[in-house]
């Protein structure tokens, strides 16, 4: 028997190369060529459909296509319909990512179970039995009577299934698990992986059957397998959380058919998933008393405005660097930002380590936090606590300008919702009319933002 020949793949495009190199000559992307087995000639048995249907193909007129709201079909759960732009779409495809033991399948469980009741649900499992999933069904207090399941990795026969029953949604759990025949790569390779997603894809389409594809993570956090999956399905997921909290957040990272970085919050107990009415209860402080360099900053996840406290520790530095270490903000800007403190407030930390922190585990990416991070460092430096009523927000550039943020009013309503009664913002976000119960501070200069704290 003849040996299969090895080619080297690339994980991020999907490449195939005849030997390892250090760069993808078609990416430029470095260290992702894999080795892999070539293909035979029966990859290609779709060519000769796809030139049939090229010879028939019409073209349109874009002004006589009818633009029309795409309908949504609730999950049941207000949270996951918030990150997914509504609901369900008719023949999307979405993506779901998360490390293991994280909660993907009891969440999609949940989703099912409610769904079978009114349409025609099929989980497709190709990690669990189906003993296994029961229990967890019957552990949650699940009703999943009207849900059918499938204990399957091969892609043709899951193909078949699907197109006798055309279900109206239909969970694979996982991606890397399912295997087709026509390929003799080993499942989860990155041709398997990109072949099934792409047939999962086109049935998706052709039959409008909802596609949730499960994947696993590598273990810097990313999706494994080629990087052409995410541009394949219409909407990718992350399920995000420590496994020692109870606290889960999916967010969007890609969604056609709504907004990205939007941002939903579960709680993980004993019957399965639960929604959490207030996400910004999660990371407010529980201080008994005020203490220093801690600031409740406003921060934007999509649509929704979350309180989130931002934590300082300036110290003596005894080492000739001194450390600069965050956790949920980015440190390159910290770094900017304690020069812009020393040069246009003149407040001075080249022999101080400091150490910020964005309670709760939730990762800010905004530039919206840079003025209270400062605020909380000043009052570390200074060992004053700020007003427990107290919020601050605003963008601060390296003239230290303090610069306006999007959704400010949003922000301001939010905080005095629960119950802040102070808040110091950029001037440009300074509300027209008075918001009740909430004195607000414009400011245009960062000197001026610490200025108001010294006489708050």
């Amino acid at each position: 028997m003849a040996k299969d020949k090895s080619v080297y793949i690339c994980t991020e495009c999907g490449t195939y190369e005849p030997k390892w190199q250090g760069q993808c000559p078609a990416c430029m992307a470095w260290n992702t060529l894999v080795e892999g087995v070539a293909e035979t000639a029966s990859t290609n048995r779709y060519a000769n459909k796809f030139e049939s249907l090229a010879a028939t193909g019409q073209l349109q007129k874009l002004n006589d296509i009818e633009a029309a709201d795409v309908e949504r079909q609730p999950t049941g759960l207000a949270e996951f319909d918030r990150v997914l732009g509504g609901g369900l779409v008719e023949g999307g495809v979405i993506l779901i990512g998360g490390d293991p033991g994280i909660g993907k399948s009891t969440l999609l469980l949940q989703v099912l179970c409610h769904l079978g009741k009114s349409s025609q649900a099929i989980y497709v499992s190709g990690e669990e039995s189906p003993q296994q999933i029961a229990m967890r069904a019957k552990r949650l207090g699940l009703d999943a009577s009207q849900l059918d399941l499938l204990a399957e990795i091969n892609l043709e026969k899951i193909l078949a299934t699907l197109q006798a029953n055309k279900p109206n949604i239909t969970v694979i759990d996982s991606i890397q698990t399912v295997y087709s025949e026509a390929l003799q790569s080993a499942p989860g390779s990155v041709a398997q992986v990109r072949e099934c997603s792409a047939q999962l894809t086109r049935l998706a389409k052709q039959l409008g059957i909802t596609v949730i594809l499960v994947g696993h993570v590598t273990k810097d956090g990313a999706l494994a397998g080629p990087r052409v999956l995410e541009h394949i399905v219409d909407t990718v997921l992350y399920f995000e959380g420590d496994q020692n909290s109870t606290f889960r957040l999916i967010r969007a990272f890609k969604n056609r058919f709504g907004a990205v970085n939007e941002l939903g919050v579960f709680a993980m107990t004993e019957k399965g998933l639960r929604e959490v009415a207030n996400p910004s209860a999660l990371f407010l402080p529980y201080h008994e008393s005020q203490v220093a360099g801690s600031c409740i900053t406003v921060t934007m996840e999509g649509t929704r405005p979350l309180l989130i406290e931002i934590q300082a520790l300036v110290d003596e530095s005894h080492a000739p660097v001194p450390k600069r270490l965050c956790v949920g903000v980015e440190q390159n800007r910290l770094a900017m930002l304690l020069a812009v403190l020393h040069r246009h407030a003149g407040v001075a930390c080249f022999d101080q380590d400091v150490f910020i922190n964005a309670v709760g585990g939730v990762k800010i990416t905004e530039p919206a936090v840079d003025l209270s991070v400062l605020i909380s460092i000043v009052s570390s430096l200074k060992d004053k606590p700020l007003e427990a009523n107290l919020v601050v927000f605003g963008e601060v550039g390296l003239a230290g300008e303090v610069r306006p943020v999007q959704g400010g009013l949003v922000r301001l309503k939010e905080a005095a919702k629960l119950g802040f009664t102070k808040a110091i913002v950029p001037k440009a976000n300074a509300p027209k009319t008075k918001i009740k119960g909430l004195e607000v501070f414009a400011v245009d200069r960062l000197d001026q933002a610490l200025e108001k704290i010294r006489n708050t």
